[in-house]
């Protein structure tokens, strides 16, 4: 029977597993393929333009359709008169959101089966996850079909794949319908827009010195046209009927590469490939996870306004932190599948294929002038020393600043008796400074002129006029708010005032402590990180302005009298 008369369907076909397993199907030349996926119609980039899928919708070997698996209807219409179904769409892993990924993987896949029930399709290969048995706590090693799906799933994503996952194998056998599961591990290769991407970025912002862990860690990789290659072989099982078909149906596979290696040693190969610093730094898991915790909470609030998927997840943490291998003897029984390509040639295909993630290839910065934190800081021996810039300068000051801090403030002295000790030093250095020679073993004594200590009168004038103007400030804030008419005014006063009370309820000492550690380290991080922060720092902003318009208009905004 021609290809063209025996038609198959990938859902999420647009996605990077998918698009192999389109290009695979379409070189087989078994089945035309029914490309379906969320867009309303299909952008091909360059190099599929020219290639396999190009010519294939260019020959109606090929066909897209747009589909919401939400949709009933439109599942109905995708799956009419198809063969065969490769069930591969699924959200984003990365976004935790159950009512997202419920309505996709779990209510989108009864709407597959009741469609393939309907339409007599005849066969359901469904990409499930290794995750429906990994509880983000314990390590899996070889771990087989035989572990139960996991009471604690990692995220909502594992959960929901679990459940979808169920009810495809429930499905099997009824209305003729054979069905299985694959599990691929860790899918890398060309055309990544998750893995790769991620790392390199990273890399770019310093971050991929870090190890999460111990770096110990043993994993399961899977070059991607082994995947693809895994759902043909389960296809093919599925299709061949007799012992082979009934042995295959109503299973799940784990799908690998069958060479585990380490987490980190993988990503290392990687980011070296491209060259990016290798990971060396090992941070402890429980450190990291309360970041993790907060960046997610902070995606939370800040998603909806536009903030980008974060990489940084407690689940995420889990997942490059412990031991993910698994058994394929399976897979190479039941469907009989074996790697096609290994994993040293998948990362070597895979790194070749990112040449313009190359560090090499990436545009460098360069800062013209002083940095803005040297700028803040007036550009001159402030900003050397607490920016770092003259080392001997600034032990001279944290070492001064200590003394500082063990002479008068550790000693917990009252007001008094701190000014009197600071008066008595200055008096003895002044004192003794006086009287030194103008030359001392051939070093010249600078004498300290007696202009330092006198406050000229333009001086003098400058400061009255800055306490009154202070005052006067003050004073036309107390009446604004008096008025109560100026709300962000009055919200302004209040934070000020909250924040002050706030570092009232700490000591001297701790204020002084954190105060200078602020200052030796804020300014220098800053310098260092000055595009990340500036570019944070925007994006608050913008988050502020949207709240503080958005509570204007529902609380404060005059209303219509009717």
């Amino acid at each position: 029977m021609a290809a063209e008369d025996r038609w198959c369907v990938v859902t999420g076909g647009r996605g990077f597993a998918a698009r192999h397993l389109v290009e695979m199907l379409i070189r087989h030349n078994e089945y035309g393929v029914r490309i379906a996926d969320l867009e309303a119609s299909i952008v091909l980039e360059p190099a599929e333009q020219l290639g396999l899928l190009g010519q294939a919708l260019h020959s109606d070997r090929a066909q897209y359709v747009s589909l919401d698996l939400r949709n009933k209807a439109q599942v109905l219409k995708a799956l009419d008169g198809v063969e065969v179904v490769f069930h591969m769409a699924a959200p984003n892993s990365s976004i935790n959101n159950y009512q997202l990924h419920h309505s996709v993987n779990v209510q989108g896949t009864k709407n597959v089966i009741d469609a393939c029930w309907e339409l007599n399709v005849k066969r359901l290969i469904y990409t499930s996850s290794p995750s429906v048995v990994f509880d983000g706590v314990h390590g899996i090693y070889n771990g087989n079909e035989t572990m139960p799906y996991t009471h604690s799933p990692n995220d909502h994503y594992s959960a929901t794949k679990a459940e979808g996952e169920a009810l495809v194998i429930k499905a099997n056998g009824i209305n003729g319908l054979r069905t299985c599961c694959i599990r691929p591990s860790s899918i890398f290769g060309p055309g990544d827009k998750l893995l790769v991407p991620s790392l390199v970025d990273a890399a770019r912002k310093g971050k991929s010195k870090f190890i999460i862990g111990d770096g110990n860690n043993l994993y399961d990789f899977t070059y991607v046209e082994n995947v693809a290659h895994g759902h043909i072989c389960a296809e093919r099982a599925l299709a061949s009927g007799g012992p082979v078909s009934e042995k295959a149906s109503g299973e799940a596979y784990f799908i690998t590469n069958m060479e585990p290696m380490k987490f980190w040693e993988f990503v290392a190969v990687i980011v070296e490939g491209l060259g990016y610093e290798r990971p060396r730094i090992k941070i402890p898991t429980f450190v990291i996870m309360p970041i993790a915790h907060l960046v997610e909470w902070i995606y939370k609030l800040l998603g909806p306004y536009g903030m980008k998927v974060p990489q940084l997840t407690p689940s995420r943490i889990r997942l490059t932190s412990c031991s993910r291998t698994f058994d394929c003897s399976k897979a190479k029984d039941h469907l009989d599948y074996a790697p096609i390509i290994t994993l040293q040639e998948g990362i070597r295909r895979t790194i070749e294929s990112f040449t313009h993630l190359r560090a090499e290839n990436q545009p460098k910065a360069k800062r013209e002038g002083p940095s803005r934190a040297s700028k803040y800081l007036g550009s001159g021996k402030v900003a050397d020393t607490l920016l770092w810039k003259d080392k001997k300068q600034t032990f001279t000051v944290l070492l001064v600043l200590i003394a500082i801090y063990f002479n008068f403030i550790a000693s917990e002295n009252t007001i008094i008796s701190t000014l009197t000790k600071v008066l008595l030093f200055a008096s003895v250095f002044l004192f003794i400074h006086g009287i030194l020679p103008a030359k001392i073993l051939g070093y010249n004594v600078e004498k300290m002129p007696k202009s330092w200590f006198q406050l000229s009168e333009d001086m003098s004038h400058k400061i009255a006029l800055s306490v009154a103007s202070s005052w006067n400030i003050a004073v036309n804030v107390l009446k604004s708010l008096a008025s109560g008419n100026d709300w962000v005014l009055f919200f302004k006063a209040v934070f000020t005032l909250l924040i002050l009370s706030f570092l009232g309820a700490f000591s001297l000492q701790n204020l002084y402590t954190i105060g200078v550690a602020l200052a030796f380290l804020a300014f220098y991080v800053y310098e260092m990180k000055e595009e990340d922060i500036d570019d944070l720092f925007t994006k608050s902003h913008s988050f502020g302005c949207k709240l503080k318009s958005d509570f204007t208009k529902k609380f404060l905004s005059p209303k219509k009298i009717d």
